[in-house]
C-alpha cells in the first residue's frame, strides 16, 4: 500500500487595503505627489516578510470608475509604491484591485462586481492564485467593507485601522488598532 505524501501547507498571507492603511487616504491618490505612506507601513510589510506572510493588497479603486483617473494611471502609481516598498525593505506579492462602481461608474466601469468590497472575490482569486490558506491569513482595513470581505471570504484575522482613535464596536474586525506598529506588535504574538 503507498503511503500519501502530505502536502505542504498553505501560506499564510496579510493583506491589506491600500488607501487609508498604505497610503494616507487624501480621496483619490493616483499620482506619485500626492502618495504619500502611512506611519509604520514598510516596517509592517518587512516583519509579514520575515514571518513568510505573503504580502497581498487589495483595493477597490472608484476613482477608474467615476473617471477621475485611468486603469494605466492606477498602473503606474501601483509599479512606483511596489518599487519604493521593496526599496525600504518591503516586499508586496501581488496588488488586486477592483475598478467598478454600481452607481457611480461611467460606462463600462457601472456595474456590480464580485470583486468590489465588501464581497470577497479579490481575496479568494490571491487565495486561488497564490495557494494562501485564508483561515490562517490576516486582513487589515480601515473601513467595515474591508472587514467585512475578509469575514465573507473566510480570513481568520480581522483587524480594524482606525486613525482617529475612536474604537468602533460593531465592525465585526476581531481587533482594533490606532496604528500599524500595533498590528506588527499583534504579528509578532500570533
Amino acid at each position: 500500500m503507498d503511503t500519501p505524501l502530505s502536502a505542504a501547507p498553505r501560506r499564510r498571507a496579510l493583506f491589506l487595503d491600500r488607501d487609508g492603511v498604505i497610503n494616507v487616504d487624501h480621496g483619490y491618490v493616483h499620482r506619485v505627489e500626492q502618495f504619500e505612506f502611512c506611519p509604520g507601513i514598510a516596517a509592517l510589510i518587512a516583519r509579514a516578510n520575515t514571518l513568510g506572510l505573503a504580502v497581498v493588497v487589495v483595493t477597490n479603486q472608484a476613482g477608474i470608475a467615476r473617471g477621475y483617473y485611468t486603469e494605466a494611471d492606477f498602473q503606474a502609481l501601483t509599479a512606483w509604491m511596489v518599487a519604493e516598498l521593496a526599496r525600504r525593505g518591503a516586499l508586496v506579492d501581488r496588488v488586486y484591485h477592483c475598478p467598478y462602481h454600481p452607481e457611480h461608474g461611467i460606462g463600462e466601469y457601472r456595474r456590480e462586481s464580485p470583486r468590489r468590497k465588501p464581497n470577497p472575490g479579490m481575496l479568494l482569486q490571491a487565495a486561488e492564485e497564490l495557494d494562501i490558506d485564508l483561515a490562517r491569513s490576516v486582513l487589515v482595513g480601515d473601513y467595515e467593507t474591508d472587514i467585512e470581505a475578509g469575514r465573507r471570504a473566510g480570513v481568520g484575522h480581522r483587524i480594524l485601522i482606525d486613525w482617529s482613535g475612536q474604537a468602533r464596536s460593531e465592525s465585526g474586525a476581531d481587533l482594533v488598532v490606532h496604528s500599524l506598529d500595533a498590528v506588527r506588535d499583534w504579528l509578532d504574538r500570533s
